[in-house]
């Protein structure tokens, strides 16, 4: 099973999926990067950004840029199979927004959110319902 992940300069996300011990990607951080190409069926893990909008009235963009630039390559975007998301719950109805609107544009589950870098407990529910849910998800199980 592969978690592919975008992790700002802060890691949190990166530490969440690092903690899940499941084979993962990063998706680069920097424009000039060399781009990540999947060749498998794949969760992605997203931060939230620009979180309050809601509450704000101003536009805000919950997915990055980096995220959009993988999904918009239509190889990558068809192995999806699943979304996570992390954000703030300071962000009210905007917690964890990234994952709706990555679930609602690539029309695959959203399976879980979690607040910054995640507790034990998140990581043990996640990768316990993605390895329950492996088949049901398209995913290949990994022990």
């Amino acid at each position: 099973m592969l978690v592919v992940y975008f992790s700002s300069a802060t890691e949190n996300t990166r530490r969440f999926v690092d903690k899940l011990g499941l084979p993962s990607a990063r998706i680069p951080l920097r424009k000039n990067d060399e781009p990540l190409i999947v060749n498998e069926p794949y969760v992605l893990v997203c931060p939230t950004y620009g979180g309050g909008a809601s509450v704000s009235r101003e536009n805000s963009r919950p997915v990055p840029g980096q995220v959009i630039r993988f999904l918009n390559n239509e190889h990558n975007r068809g192995l999806i199979r699943a979304v996570i998301s992390g954000g703030n719950s300071n962000f009210g109805a905007d917690f964890g927004k990234a994952g709706d609107v990555i679930s609602a544009k690539c029309k695959v589950p959203y399976v879980y959110r979690f607040e910054l870098l995640g507790t034990d407990e998140d990581v043990k529910i996640c990768r316990e319902g993605l390895l329950a849910n492996a088949t049901a998800l398209g995913l290949e199980a990994a022990a």
